[in-house]
């Protein structure tokens, strides 16, 4: 299994170290190859004389294979790139607010489905998923420019038409930089672009609410009710005596994180303050990220599994073990999605859920096996994920913390050292973490350990289920 699993990975990261795609013949004549020796390896591993056939043959026809398959997956996305001569001119568009937008003093960013486009009154061929600003405006209270239109209140699953201008993804390329191609790539987006809403443009028309995207509706609430309810308690306050221009910047500030810690919301947290976080080395703590997901399943599932064990029913019916395996990758995966389900997110509870029914089924591999599994799936479900930081980290903190076992096995402990366990087991992660941080980003703050040592418990323990408590309990 291992020689096939390090093939599987090892043809993904070759095909996409390629400076160009070859043809769709070559990848699928290559793939039909790959299959045809697989057949053959299985063959031959089977008979005693040529045990050999389990390793290097098994690892060159995944390497073959995932080399051709990631190639055609490649070409079929490319294939729905934006027409170049569609670049710059105006196109009504009819389409689906697909996500909850990020608001700014700049107005709005979001994403949108297409139900159609038009290029002076001819339908044309649009990506299906668009990455769209709307400038002016009413998004945080600011003054629109002149000749701008006010943002409207864009809400997740509305209907909208208007015109707008779009252009192909284009990036930066700095070392140890934000790969923005990349990162569009991997949501699915082909082209970005903005509402063209000044005064000689046709009016913007909300069509329709539909029942699309409950989820992000859901979220978008929320984190309505977070500004809304900070709001209430500046005003109750004497900070307000400061005066609203004082006041405001501070509230906006405090309500950016808390939305991120509630619904993910991490473009509501200032940059200069994603500097000083990321200076001192808690920034993973305030954005739901692959690692926070496997520390939210690591306490669910001991949280789960020491309530499971107070039920001698329960036990009867289920073991402890796996109830505690489930619950904590279902919780886990709700809280994801409740986040926004953002594509590191998605690694992670795949990982977790490999691992999860490895354990279930009752196989006992090495963990090294395990881990290797985990990463493969990742890997053939999203073979971009090789290129991104974040999946190195949740990467390496899945294999630290199911490696000790413990979130599985969940031993019988008091509160307290529950709790001493659960720190212990981040700081674990972080020490684990820092040399990948300096190869992925040329950097690690000197005072981290520190810093996390103080935050962990403070952000995990108190200040995110207090935050999650502060949107379901109603203000008194």
């Amino acid at each position: 299994m291992a020689p096939v699993l390090l093939g599987l990975v090892g043809g993904t990261a070759l095909q996409l170290q390629q400076p160009r795609l070859g043809p769709f013949a070559g990848y699928a004549a290559l793939a039909a190859g790959a299959l045809a020796l697989m057949f053959l390896v299985d063959r031959a591993a089977r008979h005693r004389s040529w045990p050999w056939a389990r390793g290097g043959p098994a690892a060159l026809a995944a390497a073959l294979l995932a080399f051709a398959l990631v190639g055609l997956r490649a070409l079929d996305f490319a294939g729905q790139a934006l027409d170049p001569a569609l670049e710059g001119r105006d196109l009504a568009l009819t389409g689906v607010v697909a996500a909850m937008p990020q608001r700014s003093e700049g107005g709005l960013r979001f994403r949108f489905e297409l139900d159609s486009a038009r290029a002076d009154g001819v339908a044309v061929r649009v990506p299906p998923l668009l990455y769209l600003g709307w400038y002016g405006g009413g998004a945080l209270g600011v003054q629109s420019a002149p000749g701008l239109q006010q943002v409207p209140q864009l809400r997740a699953g509305e209907r909208w038409q208007f015109n707008a201008r779009l252009k192909a993804p284009h990036g930066n390329l700095n070392p140890h930089g934000f790969d923005y191609e990349l990162w569009l790539w991997e949501q699915g987006v082909q082209a970005t672009g903005y509402v063209r809403a000044g005064a000689k443009d046709p009016p913007p028309r909300r069509l329709a609410v539909t029942g699309l995207h409950p989820v992000e509706r859901a979220r978008q609430s929320v984190r309505g009710a977070i500004y809304a309810r900070l709001a209430v308690a500046a005003r109750s306050t004497d900070s307000v005596a400061a005066g609203p221009a004082e006041a405001e910047p501070a509230q906006r500030k405090e309500a950016g994180w808390l939305a991120a810690l509630v619904v993910g919301d991490q473009n509501a947290i200032d940059r200069a303050d994603w500097d000083v976080f990321r200076a001192t080395g808690v920034a993973h703590l305030m954005s739901i990220s692959g690692l926070h997901i496997t520390m939210f399943a690591w306490a669910a599932a001991l949280a789960l599994g020491g309530l499971w064990r107070r039920s001698p029913r329960l036990c009867l019916a289920w073991p402890a073990q796996h109830a505690a395996l489930v619950g904590g990758v279902t919780l886990a995966a709700a809280y994801a999605l409740f986040s926004g389900w953002g594509v590191p997110a998605q690694r992670t509870i795949l990982m977790l859920a490999t691992v999860a029914l490895l354990r279930l089924s009752g196989r006992r591999w090495p963990w090294p096996q395990v881990w290797l599994l985990a990463g493969a799936v990742i890997v053939t479900v999203d073979p971009w994920a090789l290129l991104q930081p974040g999946f190195w980290l949740s990467f390496v903190a899945v294999g630290v913390l199911f490696a000790s076992d413990a979130g599985a096995r969940g031993e019988p402990r008091g509160l307290r050292a529950r709790l001493t366990g659960f720190v212990r087991e981040q700081g674990v992660v972080t020490l684990a973490l820092l040399p990948l941080s300096v190869l992925l980003f040329g950097q690690v703050s000197v005072v981290g350990l520190l810093a996390n040592a103080v935050a962990i418990p403070w952000i995990t323990l108190l200040v995110t289920p207090l935050a999650l408590a502060g949107i379901l309990v109603p203000p008194l």
